[in-house]
């Protein structure tokens, strides 16, 4: 005979501890009186002794049986959680979402994040942020369901939706010549020192971002590369140099800086949700849902 416990088993023992009549127990269980007594002594020769005293008048828990109760009533409980877990999860109500984001954009980001957390309350999010580059990498190795990211380049495997659009402004040191005004032309920065993220970070992004440099017949060159808008425009406050940034970065503008609208061609950058191609989860699902909450693919049009 096959030794193992059943479910069946623990839901028989437990309606008869319940009743503590055979007839009564198989009556709420839906089966032959016969029936139940069979499977009651298979499990009491699995459990290797008698659960319940058997006489002409009554029925009762041995002492065995006692013990065993409260244990199967806990194996019982914890599979029902663990069904309705698995459920939940699976209608990505519940479990895990890892979101990959550029720090540029991490205003639209909270955004998102705060309609998720509505949508999905006990959806636990991962945050992680980087480059552009570092987002789609993260979205096509797994580390990531969902990405944030700036002017990214097409690729085959990942799909992306407008979130946003944003103006370049110009962000100069506080005394510089052309911070007594409120614009500028690009090429009036030709000889400033320009302090940009490397083009690594995002080829399309950063040639996005130079565009109206390089309108204006300006050689673009980097004199020194960081990591985040922060480092930038701190180091722009500081006169190290001077750089074009998408408007977002520059609210609240850090002090000893200026920001100056750009003459020229308008050059405009994009904020993009990505998410892997075909990937239906019902929690990426559920995501792009609340984003659209949020306000997909709306365009910010900060005032001038």
């Amino acid at each position: 005979m096959d030794q193992r416990i059943e479910l069946r088993h623990l839901r028989y023992f437990l309606a008869l501890t319940e009743e503590l009549h055979f007839g009564h127990a198989s009556q709420r269980l839906h089966i032959a009186q016969p029936a139940l007594s069979q499977q009651i002594r298979q499990l009491e020769k699995i459990v290797g002794v008698e659960l319940f005293r058997r006489t002409s008048r009554s029925v009762r828990l041995t002492e065995a049986g006692a013990a065993f109760r409260p244990r199967a009533q806990s194996l019982l409980d914890t599979l029902a959680a663990d069904v309705d877990e698995a459920g939940r999860v699976g209608r990505g109500e519940t479990g895990r979402l890892d979101v990959a984001f550029i720090t540029s954009a991490t205003g639209i980001v909270a955004g998102h994040l705060r309609a998720f957390s509505r949508y999905r309350p006990e959806v636990q999010v991962k945050l992680q942020d980087g480059f552009t580059t570092d987002v789609l990498a993260a979205l096509e190795r797994g580390t990531a369901d969902v990405g944030i990211v700036r002017d990214a380049e097409k690729r085959d495997d990942i799909d992306l939706s407008l979130l946003a659009s944003e103006r370049f402004v110009a962000v100069v040191p506080a005394d510089h010549p052309a911070a007594e005004g409120d614009r500028v032309h690009a090429r009036a920065l030709a000889t400033d020192p320009l302090i940009l993220f490397p083009r690594s970070a995002g080829p399309k992004a950063f040639d996005t971002n130079t565009q109206p440099l390089r309108n204006a017949g300006v050689d673009v060159q980097v004199a020194q590369e960081c990591s985040n808008w922060h480092t930038i425009v701190t180091f722009v406050a500081a006169g190290l140099g001077v750089t074009i940034a998408p408007y977002s970065v520059t609210t609240p503008l850090t002090a000893g800086a200026r920001r100056l609208e750009l003459d020229g061609p308008a050059t405009v950058s994009r904020i993009f949700m990505a998410t892997r191609q075909g990937d239906d989860r019902p929690l990426v699902r559920a995501f792009i849902a609340a984003s659209a909450s949020a306000g997909h693919a709306r365009t910010r049009r900060p005032p001038r």
